[in-house]
């Protein structure tokens, strides 16, 4: 029997977008392995998955520190899943963020820890362990071993009046992921980085402005989950490294 397609997903928190992410994938054949530091939200998310006919397991971290990242990984490459066949590292999603939004003189030395510690540290750990899953990988038809997907921001190509301490981190990650598409694209592992600019269509989101249309100003979760898939189904010859996700109507 050939091995299943997994693909681990960390930061899924409570935001309806990464939820949705998983279960496209988990629609598509793929094990979902589901990553964050709150256990509750994410046992209710790998639940879903698994009533609606997908095949998901929670995997809560105490934080996004090196160790922790390196060690969940573990957990994960060793799980046994319910249905029979092995597991086969495919993709991996970072879409953990942290942030603070301050003026810069109110930033203190914690925030900035904070911001690259999870932007930047965590990240490696991550990286690295999907890359040397993905390297025993045979390639697909596709021409890929595996795929490495890294939510970004605005945030890492331009700073703004409050987003020194967030800037400085996701400009790490946007580099990592840059650095990791030069290095590893010849290895045929394939790194992309997603810039999402602007909130997010929620069922807790403000109404929007009168005379707005939701579509033309909040990013709808639906389409970015196929854009991620789209991303990683790209036939070699063609993949994309950076894509800028925003509505219509964006003003960021």
């Amino acid at each position: 029997m050939s091995a299943r397609p997994m693909i681990v997903v960390a930061g899924v928190g409570g935001g309806r977008g990464s939820c949705v992410r998983s279960r496209l994938f988990a629609k598509s054949g793929y094990r979902v392995a589901l990553v964050a530091r709150t256990a509750d939200s994410l046992k209710k998310v790998a639940d879903e998955i698994n009533a609606s006919g997908g095949e998901a397991a929670p995997f809560p971290v105490p934080d996004y520190s090196y160790k922790a990242v390196t060690g969940v990984f573990d957990s994960i490459l060793s799980h046994k899943w319910p249905s029979p066949g092995a597991s086969e590292l495919r993709v991996a999603l970072w879409n953990a963020s942290a942030g603070t939004f301050k003026n810069f003189l109110d930033v203190t030395e914690e925030d900035i820890q904070n911001s690259v510690n999870l932007n930047v540290v965590a990240s490696f750990a991550f990286s690295r362990r999907a890359i040397l899953a993905f390297k025993e990988n045979a390639v697909n038809a596709n021409g890929a071993r595996g795929t490495l997907l890294f939510t970004g921001a605005t945030a890492g190509i331009r700073g703004n009046t409050w987003t020194s301490a967030f800037a400085a981190g996701k400009f790490g990650l946007r580099a990592l992921s840059h650095s990791l598409a030069k290095e590893f694209g010849k290895e045929n592992i394939h790194v992309a980085h997603a810039i999402i600019d602007g909130a997010i269509q929620t069922d807790r989101a403000a109404p929007v402005e009168d005379g707005k249309v939701e579509g033309d100003v909040r990013l709808n979760p639906d389409s970015i989950a196929h854009t991620y898939k789209y991303l990683a189904e790209q036939d070699r010859s063609v993949w994309t490294w950076e894509l800028d996700l925003r509505p219509a109507h964006e003003k960021w």
